[in-house]
């Protein structure tokens, strides 16, 4: 407390001198004096009204075996090599202060009971949840949010994105006593609270960080606040959570009737093959039936038609990923903008999507799409065009070789392509016959998902296949600004240096209107698009999955921004199946006697908007 650096007696000068500098260090991130007082005008919200969505039928039990392709780097979820699809499996059972209900899109609590906007258009206040504990049993407090800003900004975590965060956007977070604080933003803005609703960081785990901090806790199993904690695992082969029986939101009305397995057991399965023989044997609960060869073919099968195994077919309507095919700028056959439209016009993006993926799947026009009015509709994905890739590589002196491949000064244009999934080998074949014909050579390079997504962070790639997770609201300074550039391990991977989008994406930071966001929003992507670092490829305005009929789901089987109903973790829109003991031992009795159910398969339309319905 401030008062404890007043009236010390402290004689010595440079021990004064010290005081005074780590009371700098603490102002810099806390205000927690005694005088500190809370505004008397504040108007405190909560929401204990909005729709309930998980299932009054649900009930605890069961242990849900699924599995991940690659074991996963790292246990941290900042620093070097966190930045994997693992990582939300952690990041899940860490709760925020609030969040948003995925069907009203309105406030709703987490970490927090209530919450309050400062008149300034820059605060936050909140009343933390007195019930709230970490999984080692330690109280959530307010100095937990203290320490946040601590660890956010510490070099010792080599996380530049975090770093940059919690020092331009968080200014500061205000302690009024253990269970009331305040986030203030370093500037007023629209939706502050997608901003301000930070996640607590335990202080009492952790204590002071210091330059060991990555290789320290690599493989630590931090302490949570959400459902769900790693019980065990082995490097390489598995990764088992288990749920705290005595968790303290179970109670809660949005957190009731969910999260109901008892443990969720990741098996790593690193082919896509073997995985789907190990669920057709039950020995995998789940499998995801989004490729169409799955669904239309690949379920023909008796345990299916047996109706041991229920599919839905559900529709959300969410952010699209960013998922296409992404150029590295500074491979020197990229610097070139007519060579990055023509590799564009030479993508024969559609053919894919008519031939093999069934025609279930839709173009992406851009890199943001479904984000209401910050999306661009105007923008279009460059077509393919045999034509134009001739004008463009003209115009930049290249030649067709003997071999049909454009050349220039003894290179040719031919480049790798990096993804990490087998499954998706079919369609850059596709890719690759249809460019041959445009003069460009694509050598296909697939390996393990997680070597795969390394390489590309540590841009050592010529071009990759891959796509990226969505936010509520779009993100363009980690994927598109300068300073993230030419530097391994940000989310730059196009390596993307335009001092005009630098400008666009700090106004859209810096900006407190609404409409001048959107606008801005809108131009960072007709920049993108101008640029030409990003090939859109599909978006998939739904999820197809298989399950054995013991996993229960609600109806509708999803929210509105469901993006895997068998998410057994994510805070607003996972965790609400649950485990049937009864249907589990009848259908291994079925099984055995050679009895059969009705087949099973769900087509859910409560959230499809009318663009996207399937051809």
């Amino acid at each position: 407390m401030i008062s404890e650096y007043q009236g010390t007696g402290i004689q010595n000068k440079w021990r004064l001198i010290l005081s005074v500098m780590m009371l700098s260090a603490i102002l810099a991130t806390t205000s927690k004096a005694a005088t500190a007082l809370l505004p008397e005008d504040i108007h405190w919200l909560t929401n204990d009204s909005d729709p309930v969505y998980a299932s009054a039928d649900a009930v605890t039990g069961g242990t849900l075996n699924t599995a991940v392709l690659s074991f996963p780097l790292t246990f941290r979820t900042v620093g070097p090599d966190s930045n994997g699809s693992f990582r939300d499996f952690i990041l899940n059972n860490n709760l925020s202060l609030i969040d948003v209900h995925p069907n009203t899109g309105k406030i709703i609590p987490e970490l927090a009971t209530h919450w309050a906007f400062g008149k300034d258009g820059k605060t936050m206040y909140f009343k933390l949840d007195p019930h709230a504990t970490w999984s080692d049993g330690k109280p959530v407090t307010a100095d937990d949010y203290v320490f946040t800003l601590e660890f956010m900004r510490s070099k010792y975590i080599v996380a530049p994105w975090y770093n940059d965060f919690y020092t331009q956007e968080i200014d500061r977070v205000i302690v009024y006593d253990d269970y009331t604080i305040a986030v203030v933003g370093k500037k007023a803005e629209p939706d502050l609270y997608l901003k301000l609703a930070i996640s607590p960081t335990p202080r009492h785990y952790y204590g002071t960080l210091g330059p060991d901090f990555v290789s320290r806790y690599n493989w630590k199993i931090v302490p949570n606040t959400g459902p769900y904690q790693i019980a065990d695992f082995q490097m390489g082969k598995y990764v088992h959570f288990k749920r705290k029986k005595d968790w303290w939101g179970k109670d809660l009305r949005y957190f009731k009737n969910r999260f109901n397995a008892d443990r969720v057991n990741y098996t790593v399965i690193r082919d896509f093959n073997m995985l789907w023989e190990y669920f057709k044997k039950g020995k995998q609960d789940v499998f995801g039936l989004v490729m169409p060869q799955y669904w239309h073919d690949k379920c023909q099968i008796p345990v299916f038609e047996k109706g041991y195994v229920d599919r839905t077919w559900f529709f959300n309507d969410k952010p699209r990923s960013a998922v296409g095919i992404w150029l590295n700028m500074d491979r020197e056959i990229f610097k070139d903008p007519n060579v990055r439209y023509a590799f564009a016009h030479a993508m024969n993006i559609e053919k894919v999507i008519d031939q093999v993926l069934r025609g279930d799947y839709f173009r992406l026009e851009q890199a943001f799409v479904g984000y209401g009015p910050y999306t661009n509709n105007a923008i279009k994905a460059r077509r393919f065009d045999l034509a134009k890739v001739d004008h463009y590589m003209k115009a930049s002196g290249w030649h067709r070789g003997a071999d049909g491949i454009w050349g220039k000064g003894g290179k040719r244009f031919s480049v790798d392509v990096i993804y990490g999934f087998e499954e998706y080998t079919p369609r850059l074949v596709v890719l690759k016959e249809e460019a041959k014909k445009a003069g460009i050579e694509l050598i296909l390079q697939q390996s393990d998902s997680a070597a795969a997504f390394k390489r590309i962070l540590e841009k050592n790639f010529d071009v990759a296949w891959m796509g990226w997770s969505t936010s509520l609201r779009p993100q363009y300074w980690e994927f598109f600004h300068s300073v993230n550039a030419h530097k391994p391990q940000t989310n730059n991977i196009t390596n993307t240096d335009d001092p005009e989008m630098d400008k666009l994406i700090e106004a859209y930071r810096n900006s407190l209107n609404e409409a001048e966001r959107i606008r801005l929003s809108r131009k960072i992507q007709q920049r993108i698009h101008d640029i030409g670092m990003f090939v859109p490829t599909f978006m998939i305005p739904y999820t197809r999955e298989a399950y054995w009929r013991w996993w229960r789901l609600p109806t509708p089987p999803g929210t509105r921004l469901t993006n895997d109903l068998f998410d057994p973790f994510n805070s607003t829109t996972g965790g609400l199946f649950w485990y049937d003991q009864k249907r589990h031992d009848e259908t291994l009795k079925a099984m055995k006697d050679g009895r059969s159910f009705p087949p099973v398969t769900i087509v859910d339309k409560t959230y499809q908007t009318p663009e996207e319905s399937p051809k």
